[in-house]
């Protein structure tokens, strides 16, 4: 969901106040609203979402099936805002919660999306762009928070502006809480048989040039109303985005232990290493090649940090050491590909990454066993993260195509 369409915080408000009283007149003390005001609002949500979130009695309010669908995600949207009101507090520890649960009654929905927009931008000019608003009408939004809160969420710098570390928390909560709003009118829809909405997945390479694609071709054949985002990237990158609220979910290799314990990942193979060159390499007809054969010729090898990359170092540590290897860095599947078609220069990857090309004729592995340097690939999503039945359909499927790669 883009920021633009975040309902009125103060209309969510009401409609789960409202959910759990069962009733506007006794909901309208909690929230300080007149009864028509509340009645209006929760009017306003339904037109929204083209929705009827309530049966209205004489003996009081009750939730239809499409209302205790939303109140899920509505609360769960108010408990991140609420935590990351919690978490900005500072170091004194009574009565943050309390606090917190006050100040969520005062912020809007419109603060909120100015705090995103520069937070993520880090510029008020193209923060204003991003959301079709004025600069004025945005530098007062975030005036008028900051004031709310009691604290500086941005900060002058030499080059421009930056997010202080409140701010950055406070994002990041609201990132989720936003979220929680996109899967909830994603489920709305899929209630109603209009199966509607977007999986946002970040693909690293051991993942992107064989099951991703397979798992993708199968899900969008059986629910062709989803829309796949595929986002592209290094590690770190993806993962910010993740943590962030950016992704969904991120597929390629894992790291043991997992990055953060916010973090929840889920093998799904662990293919070893191969050295692959082109078919016609001349080391193709060794029968046993040594550490110093390979150390021989040029390599295009993976950037510095990644795992694959930590164990080619330390497989030919000597020969580096003694600055006897000729390499290439890169990230590129293409480029590493097209390399070694070009070249005598070999690479360390996972088979199934260029299993194409090796089924093609044009690669081949070299006769070197690499068997105990098993590599996990899997996936990695929030661990709170709540899917909707669509997104775990995928899941589902990324999970049933395991076994045809299991064996490479």
């Amino acid at each position: 969901m883009q920021l633009t369409l975040f309902p009125n915080l103060r209309h969510l408000r009401v409609f789960a106040e409202v959910a759990d009283s069962g009733s506007i007149s006794q909901a309208s003390n909690k929230v300080f609203l007149s009864q028509p005001a509340m009645t209006q609002a929760i009017a306003k949500l339904e037109g929204q979402l083209d929705a009827v979130l309530f049966d209205r009695q004489s003996s009081g309010m009750y939730l239809t099936r499409d209302g205790e669908i939303w109140l899920t995600r509505v609360k769960r949207c108010l408990d991140w805002i609420q935590l990351g009101l919690t978490e900005i507090q500072g170091t004194q520890t009574t009565g943050r919660q309390a606090r917190a649960a006050q100040q969520l009654t005062q912020i809007s929905s419109t603060q909120l999306r100015a705090l995103m927009a520069v937070t993520d931008r880090q510029n008020f000019t193209l923060a204003s762009r991003d959301l079709g608003i004025s600069q004025s009408s945005l530098h007062r939004s975030a005036r008028d928070l900051e004031g709310t809160l009691g604290i500086s969420l941005f900060e002058k710098t030499s080059t421009g502006i930056a997010a202080t570390r409140p701010a950055r928390i406070l994002t990041q909560r609201a990132k989720l809480a936003v979220a929680e709003i996109a899967q909830g009118v994603e489920e709305l829809s899929a209630a109603r048989n209009r199966e509607r909405g977007r999986l946002r997945i970040g693909s690293m390479p051991l993942a992107r040039t064989s099951l991703l694609p397979l798992a993708i071709n199968r899900f969008t054949e059986a629910h062709p109303g989803l829309t796949l985002e595929l986002v592209d990237g290094p590690y770190e990158d993806l993962l910010g985005h993740l943590i962030n609220a950016d992704l969904d979910i991120v597929v390629g290799a894992l790291r043991f232990p997992a990055p953060t314990e916010t973090i929840l990942q889920r093998e799904l193979i662990a293919p070893p290493l191969a050295i692959i060159g082109r078919a016609d390499h001349p080391l193709r007809g060794e029968q046993q090649l040594s550490v110093d054969q390979l150390a021989s010729y040029p390599w295009v090898v993976p950037r510095e940090g990644t795992p694959t990359r930590e164990f080619f170092n330390q497989h030919f540590a000597q020969p580096l050491a003694g600055g006897e290897m000729s390499l290439v860095e890169t990230t590129s599947h293409i480029l590493t590909r097209e390399v070694l078609l070009g070249s005598d220069r070999l690479t360390m990857v996972s088979r199934h990454q260029l299993e194409h090309e090796i089924q093609a004729g044009q690669l081949a592995v070299m006769p070197y066993a690499l068997s105990h340097t098993r590599r996990s690939i899997g996936f990695m999503q929030r661990r709170d993260w709540k899917a909707t039945a669509s997104q775990q359909k995928f899941i589902d499927i990324l999970q049933s195509c395991t076994a045809e790669y299991a064996d490479l």
